[in-house]
């Protein structure tokens, strides 16, 4: 046995190990756990303002100003942390019907030729928002006196994780993996 030729633990012990391969599913899971930690400063963020604010306001007869413009700011950060999450895990919104049905090789490139596709538009989204961006710069919260690009600036990392994972999924597809999971019962958020 070569050097090259470690058991592979991920794949029933058969085959090489690539750490190539663990380092790329490792950066995957770091970027799902970042859309985690994204979700829940927001969600709680928020929760914590809105009960101190209607607290308050029942309380005392007026609350905390800064209270409704917050999730200006956390919103798009509670929505980029989901669509990385999603995307990490592969949940996407998605027809599988034609995944389904193909095995082997055809399934590996149907896989590439989506992971190509998600690549080019997250890409794509990536370089138009720089407009928004730009003139966001500008843009003022009035109670807060924060500047909008903050939120804004959920749109680079969102597509950018998307990006950055595609591009990981393409490597693992290349290299002969079934990037898509086939059990029903991980299928289903509900």
């Amino acid at each position: 046995m070569s050097a090259g030729d470690n058991p592979s633990p991920e794949n029933g012990r058969k085959g090489r190990h690539r750490p190539f391969l663990g380092l790329v599913r490792g950066t995957t899971t770091t970027l799902d756990w970042s859309g985690r930690l994204i979700v829940f400063v927001c969600l709680v963020t928020m929760f914590v303002a809105l009960l101190a604010n209607v607290v308050l306001r029942y309380a005392f007869g007026s609350g905390i100003s800064w209270a409704y413009e917050i999730h200006a700011l956390l919103l798009p950060w509670l929505v980029a942390g989901g669509l990385v999450i999603a995307s990490a895990r592969g949940r996407n919104i998605a027809i599988t019907l034609m995944s389904d049905m193909l095995k082997g090789r055809a399934l590996l490139g149907l896989n590439l030729a989506i992971q190509l596709a998600i690549l080019v538009i997250a890409l794509s989204v990536l370089w138009s928002c720089q407009p928004i961006l730009k003139a966001s710069q500008f843009q003022s919260l009035s109670t807060l006196g924060i500047k909008q690009v903050w939120g804004y600036s959920s749109l680079v990392y969102a597509f950018g994780a998307m990006a950055l994972i595609a591009a990981l999924d393409i490597v693992r597809t290349l290299a002969g993996e079934d990037i898509a999971d086939h059990d029903p019962g991980h299928a289903s958020q509900s």
